[in-house]
C-alpha cells in the first residue's frame, strides 16, 4: 500500500510543478492547509477516491491519470 501512496504523490507533484503551481496555490483551490499538499506528495497522508478528485480538478487533470 505505501508503495502505491508514493507514486501518487510522486506523480501528484510533478503534474502540480508542470503546470507551475505552488503547494500554496493547490490549498487554496481545495480549501485545505499547504502541510496537508505536501503530506500528499512526501506519501505521509494516505487520499481517499474522494481527495484524489478533488486534487485532480484542482490541478487539471483527470484522476485516473493521477493514480496511473
Amino acid at each position: 500500500m505505501q508503495k502505491e501512496v508514493l507514486k501518487f504523490g510522486k506523480k501528484l507533484r510533478e503534474i502540480r510543478l508542470s503546470k507551475k503551481l505552488s503547494q500554496g496555490n493547490v490549498a487554496k483551490i481545495l480549501g485545505a492547509h499547504r502541510s496537508y499538499i505536501s503530506g500528499l506528495e512526501r506519501g505521509i497522508r494516505n487520499p481517499s477516491l474522494v481527495t484524489v478528485q478533488k486534487m485532480a480538478k484542482a490541478i487539471g487533470v483527470s484522476a485516473d491519470k493521477l493514480i496511473k
